[in-house]
């Protein structure tokens, strides 16, 4: 793998020449045995650590109705992620509003779908699936044109959906029912470590919210996804794993393989 250089985006210039034993990844901790962090970890004899870099808070009933949204006007729902569903039935529940029998569900993916069925019956409701991102949804979008959508979201997210919306005449209304904060990190050493992982254009924002003063020099950073990535750039730090690759479409991967050609090149 580590000689396919055209399937790979590694930092070239100013590339740390220290071993990398101490890797932070911003995400809570895998709940399996079996997480590839753990065979990765094995493999090259690293110490892997978990720490949250961004936290999901809920909005009050009271914040939600500050938005002057009535969740019956609407005729589908649009959910992008599991927390999304978490938090609008959640809130549903805290407002007392019974969602109806017929309302439409259009999901982002089968994860999202599949995930659902912790609060609806699937056999009773009518559910759109997309591929995997908010793009996928728009043929679906397009096909059930007259549907007044819904889109519970957080304070932090894309404008692709709304756009799309607007563009096509399509009703819809934005309801933000969760907000993206930066974790209390302070009590981190974070200079201790050769790697840290980012998952989110958040969890980027947080490093610095936590650490003003953080100084890159031998730590490799590792970006999921061309946003995260462009948030690294954007704050002036060195990009030495972006992920996916074609050949390594997981953070585990894209890591394993920046270190396969690390160490063949020593």
């Amino acid at each position: 793998m580590a000689n396919e250089p055209s399937n790979q985006t590694f930092s070239t210039s100013s590339t740390p020449k220290t071993a990398v034993q101490t890797v932070l990844i911003s995400q809570p901790p895998p709940t399996t045995e079996k997480s590839p962090y753990h065979e990765l970890a094995k493999k090259f004899e690293l110490q892997i650590d978990f720490r949250p870099f961004i936290e999901i808070q809920p909005v009050t009933a009271r914040e939600f109705r500050k938005q002057k949204i009535n969740i019956l006007d609407h005729t589908a729902i649009i959910f992008t992620s599991k927390n999304a569903v978490d938090h609008f039935f959640a809130l549903a529940k805290v407002l007392r509003v019974e969602v109806p029998e017929d309302m439409k569900y259009f999901c982002v993916s089968e994860q999202t779908a599949n995930y659902l069925q912790r609060y609806i019956i699937l056999r009773k409701r009518k559910v759109f699936v997309g591929e995997r991102t908010s793009q996928d949804l728009q043929r679906l979008f397009v096909k059930h044109k007259k549907e007044k959508y819904l889109f519970p979201c957080s304070d932090i997210r894309k404008d692709d959906i709304s756009e799309f919306m607007k563009a096509n005449n399509i009703a819809l209304t934005e309801a933000v029912i969760y907000c993206t904060v930066a974790s209390d990190l302070k009590d981190i050493e974070i200079g201790k470590y050769d790697m840290i992982a980012f998952f989110s254009p958040s969890g980027v924002k947080s490093l610095l919210h936590n650490f003003p003063n953080f100084e890159q020099k031998n730590t490799r950073i590792a970006a999921f996804g061309p946003t995260t990535a462009q948030a690294v750039r954007d704050l002036n730090l060195r990009l030495d794993i972006e992920a996916p690759m074609p050949n390594a479409p997981s953070m585990t991967g894209a890591i394993e393989v920046y270190l396969q050609s690390f160490y063949s090149n020593k």
